[in-house]
C-alpha cells in the first residue's frame, strides 16, 4: 500500500518543486544497482530521505578539542593587539554610564545632521568661504585648521589678536552649511587628511571639532575606508590619553618632591 507523507513544518520550509508520485517508503532496494528510470531514482531519494532523522545533533567531546587547542586568545589580547588601542591606565577608564551618554548624544547629532542636510545645503555661504576640492589634501588642512596652525604646526589653540576674526588664519569651523555640502567621498577624504595630521601632531580644539563633525556626517553602511579611519583615530586617541596620564603622573610626582623640600611651603 502506497504511503503519502503528510504536510509538515519541514515541507513548509522546503516546498516541493517537482511533482512526485507517492511510494511505499518501507520498500527496500539494492543501492549497488543504478536506477533505470527517473521515476525509480526519485523513489529512491524519497526512501533515503524518510530514513534520515529530522534533527541531527553532533556529539562533540570538549576534552578532545581542548587537547588539540594550540593558542588561547583572551578578550584583552584582542582589544590590545588586534585593534591596536592602548588600554586606559587604572583609574582613567571611562565609566559605562559616561560611554552610554556619549553614544546617545552622538546618535542624536548624527540623526539631526542627516535630517536637516538638505536645508543647510541650500543656505548661502559667506563670500570668504571657498571649499577646496576633494583631492586637495593641503587645501583642506589649511581650511579646517587655519593657515597659521598649518604653517607653524601649533601645539596649543591659536589666538586671534585682531578684533575681527580671520577664519583663513585660524580655520573655518565645521558649520552645518559647510559639512552639508560634502558628499561621502569628500567626508572620508577629509577625515583621512586630518587623521594623518593628528598622527604626527598634538591634539587641538580645532582638530577635535572637525573630527567630531566629520564622524557625525558619515552615513551607514560605513565604507571599509571609514572603518579603517575610525580604528586609526581610536589608536591615536589611546596613545594621546596614555601620554597625558603619564605627564599628569610626572607632574604629581615632581610636586610631591618639591613639597618635601619645603620650597612651596
Amino acid at each position: 500500500m502506497a504511503w503519502v507523507p503528510a504536510e509538515s513544518a519541514v515541507e513548509e520550509l522546503m516546498p516541493r518543486l517537482l511533482p512526485v508520485d507517492p511510494c511505499d517508503l518501507t520498500e527496500s532496494f539494492d543501492p549497488s544497482v543504478p536506477p533505470r528510470t527517473p521515476q525509480e531514482y526519485l523513489k529512491r531519494v524519497q526512501i533515503e530521505a524518510a530514513q534520515c532523522p529530522d534533527v541531527v545533533v553532533a556529539q562533540i567531546d570538549p576534552k578532545k578539542l581542548k587537547r588539540k587547542q594550540s593558542v588561547n586568545v583572551s578578550v584583552s589580547f584582542i582589544t590590545r593587539h588586534l585593534s591596536g588601542c592602548q588600554p586606559a591606565p587604572e583609574g582613567y577608564s571611562p565609566t559605562l554610564q559616561w560611554q552610554q551618554q556619549q553614544v546617545a548624544q552622538f546618535s542624536v547629532v548624527r540623526q539631526s545632521v542627516n535630517r536637516h542636510r538638505s536645508h543647510w545645503k541650500s543656505q548661502q555661504l559667506d563670500s570668504n568661504v571657498t571649499m577646496p576640492k576633494s583631492e586637495d589634501e593641503e587645501g583642506w588642512k589649511k581650511f579646517c585648521l587655519g593657515e597659521r596652525q598649518y604653517a607653524e604646526g601649533a601645539i596649543g589653540p591659536t589666538k586671534n589678536e585682531n578684533p575681527e576674526i580671520d577664519y583663513i588664519q585660524i580655520g573655518f569651523p565645521p558649520l552645518l552649511s559647510i559639512v552639508s555640502r560634502m558628499n561621502q567621498a569628500t567626508v572620508t577624504s577629509v577625515l583621512e587628511y586630518l587623521s594623518n595630521w593628528f598622527g604626527e601632531r598634538d591634539f587641538t580644539p580645532e582638530l577635535g571639532r572637525w573630527l567630531y563633525a566629520l564622524l557625525a556626517c558619515l552615513e551607514k553602511p560605513l565604507l571599509p575606508e571609514a572603518h579603517s579611519l575610525i580604528r586609526q583615530l581610536a589608536r591615536r586617541c589611546s596613545e594621546v590619553r596614555l601620554l597625558v596620564v603619564s605627564c599628569n603622573m610626572v607632574i604629581k610626582k615632581d610636586s610631591n618632591e618639591i613639597g618635601k623640600d619645603g620650597i612651596f611651603c
